[in-house]
């Protein structure tokens, strides 16, 4: 580098690297240094030209990992660094831009030798090389100061504009929350704007614009006028600030330190609640909730703005509750039901993150009440029906089910289908004025899965052999039920469906075991292996289950607000009545045969030919008549959110994913990954 524009191709006969990684030492008062930062090099821009320039240096670096344990070199580029960022707010006041633009260099070579050095060592080498000074070969002092602590430090301040004898953790924690808000675009190439410095700001806005894009340009790691960055990524620094903060708060917990980045992030609070913090919350801060409502509310087409508001969401219980006390939660549900509702286009963590906070916001009464009185119109991302006037809560009950039934099809995942339901029937007893395509779907989705019973027990427990009728399968069955192997079920479920519950209630489990064991056992040459059909019964008889409850849990709690439901259900009614005498959902089926019953009969006073108004119109005047007593009730269905024993070996290699794939102009060799698989989502 140096003096003249510096192109990659040069940089491995450039004479100042070479000096700087050679055997001689280099002394922090020698002049090689304004020499070495004199240079016009354009910074990457993309990962593709950060892999091109870290090719271009391996040698370099190399010869200085080689040398640096006699030269020490690499300590005297950090301490040359340190001494120039103490004297930046005056460079800046005095509009320095030569001194400013010397110092971006020294922390460009700086970013760019710890990028290899951290690839290529260990933590504690690396610790090492900042040890090392001009002594004989391979010493180092004791003593020394920690330079690498002291150049974190460094970096800190210059984010924060915090002094090095403050502490910085909250600090921090508030100004890459404002970075995230803000939203800042990078300034376009050759600007010279200084603009006013802002609450949650620091050094960084005023440098960053002293010198065309300079010290942005290195924070944002060649961000500034980016190719290659998406383009919904309007701000490299918002980006590059929520991933640092992700992985800060994400970082484990010392034997006994709680991590202070957690802490900060989950106690801080809005800048209009003048309560005093408890002494014994520490690196508290406050922050505007509304901005950073705001920002979540537009952001959430990323992972991790998702991953950001979950966290926040779980962890700090003032947002929660400034959060579920907003009169507009739509437009912080809808880009959620938009992630969920487009999940064949995400990758399995940005819906689970997303699936996990509508399952945390409909822990909440009063969530769950208000999205019904929410009149959304013309939701034109949602394609398989025109939805000109629905409710939030409607709309959100649509998403989810076509989510399960995208699982049920596709990933098959249960953890996924199994927090849908929770969120589901957290819903249910709060459920009011259902749209009659969201009630439609609750009933068409149950029944969908009553049929798929239906196939599956066919398959199960006769999976070669054929009745030509009813009454020769009845004529083959056993007292004890024990030949229900034999049985075509498919005839029996259409024409007998009480007699073949009635030996199911004898022998299921029995049953069920022998036909796991059939299925995983071994085959003779002539039989053909069959699907794991023992486990799809028991995934679909839980689903099953969870809806009954669901649509249970309506009827006893909001029948008279829901009479598209009761309209759909009747419709259904057939299917429903073969299954009252399950064992498996007889009892959650009383109150749903009940409703069945009687509005059927009320129907049939009514006469035939009836129109839908007029069934809706018997509907309602029924729902008057039905003596609430009738109705047995069962505990209210509540669902909670609890995470993993262990949830660092989820959100760990989860942040670095996204480091990995979001980070702008940054590269890792792809082959160096151990912390998650690269070809996972």
């Amino acid at each position: 580098m140096g003096s003249n524009s510096s192109r990659i191709s040069d940089l491995p006969r450039n004479e100042y690297l070479k000096k700087l990684s050679g055997t001689e030492s280099i002394s922090e008062n020698d002049p090689f240094w304004n020499q070495l930062f004199s240079f016009s090099f354009p910074a990457p821009t993309s990962s593709t030209e950060l892999k091109l320039l870290e090719e271009a240096t391996i040698s370099v670096c190399k010869s200085l990992v080689e040398n640096n344990p006699r030269t020490g070199n690499l300590g005297a580029l950090t301490k040359v660094f340190l001494s120039r960022t103490r004297e930046l707010r005056l460079s800046v006041e005095c509009q320095n831009h030569i001194f400013i633009w010397q110092t971006h260099n020294a922390l460009f070579i700086i970013c760019c030798l710890l990028k290899v050095f951290i690839c290529e060592m260990s933590e504690e080498d690396l610790q090492l090389h900042f040890t090392y000074e001009e002594k004989s070969p391979g010493s180092y002092s004791s003593d020394s100061e920690d330079l690498l602590e002291e150049l974190l430090c460094s970096l800190i301040q210059l984010i924060t504009d915090t002094p090095l004898f403050l502490p910085y953790t909250s600090k921090l924690v508030k100004t890459l929350l404002y970075n995230f808000i803000r939203q800042e675009k990078p300034p376009p190439p050759g600007t010279h704007v200084l603009p006013q410095q802002s609450d949650g700001g620091g050094l960084l806005y005023g440098l960053a614009s002293g010198v065309a894009t300079g010290l942005w340009t290195v924070f944002t790691l060649g961000g500034a006028g980016s190719k290659s960055s998406s383009p919904e990524l309007t701000s490299p620094l918002a980006n590059q600030s929520l991933l640092l903060l992700l992985v800060l708060v994400n970082l484990t917990d010392a034997p006994d330190t709680p991590n202070p980045y957690r802490q900060a992030i989950t106690s801080f609070k809005n800048t209009q609640d003048s309560s005093p913090f408890p002494s014994s919350i520490p690196h508290a801060f406050q922050i505007n909730f509304n901005s950073l409502y705001t920002a979540l509310c537009e952001q959430q087409t990323s992972d991790q703005a998702t991953l950001l508001l979950y966290t926040l969401l779980h962890q700090n219980s003032n947002v929660r509750t400034y959060m579920l006390a907003r009169t507009d939660m739509e437009n912080l549900v809808l880009p959620i039901l938009e992630i969920l509702y487009h999940v064949e286009e995400r990758n399995s963590h940005h819906v689970y993150m997303a699936l996990i906070i509508l399952l945390i916001l409909t822990e909440d009464d009063g969530f769950n009440r208000s999205i019904h009185e929410v009149i959304l119109k013309n939701i034109t991302w949602y394609s398989e029906r025109v939805l000109t006037e629905i409710s939030l809560g409607s709309l959100l009950i649509l998403v989810v089910i076509r989510t399960i039934q995208y699982n049920m099809t596709r990933t098959r995942d249960k953890y996924l289908h199994t927090n849908c339901l929770a969120a589901l029937a957290n819903m249910s007893a709060q459920f009011r004025s259902l749209h009659q395509y969201a009630a439609q779907r609750i009933i068409s989705y149950t029944c969908r899965h009553l049929r798929r019973y239906v196939y599956v027990l066919d398959k199960l427990y006769v999976p070669r052999s054929h009745c030509s009728t009813p009454q020769h399968c009845f004529s083959a069955l056993s007292d004890n039920g024990e030949e229900l192997l034999s049985l075509t079920c498919s005839h029996i479920l259409r024409s007998y469906a009480s007699s073949l519950f009635s030996l199911l209630s004898k022998k299921h489990n029995k049953v069920l075991e022998q036909a796991t064991q059939s299925l995983s056992g071994s085959l003779s040459s002539s039989d053909v292996p069959l699907p794991d059909y023992a486990q799809d019964l028991s995934v679909i008889e839980e689903v099953i289950r969870m809806m009954l409850e669901i649509i249970n849990s309506c009827l006893t709690n909001s029948l008279h607000h829901n009479p598209n439901l009761v309209y759909a259900l009747l419709y259904k009614r057939d299917l429903f009545e073969q299954f009252r005498t399950h064992p498996s959902f007889q009892d959650i089926m009383q109150n749903i045969d009940l409703v069945i019953s009687f509005f059927s009969s009320r129907l049939l006073q009514a006469g035939a030919e009836l129109s839908v108004e007029r069934v809706l119109e018997i509907i309602k005047q029924g729902v008057v008549a039905l003596p609430k007593d009738r109705l047995k009730k069962f505990p209210e269905l509540k669902f909670k959110y609890v995470e993993e024993e262990q949830p660092e070996e989820f959100f760990i290699p989860y942040v670095w994913s996204l480091v990995y794939n979001s980070a702008v102009g940054l590269y890792w060799n792809p082959q160096d990954i151990q912390l998650f698989a690269m070809d996972a989502d």
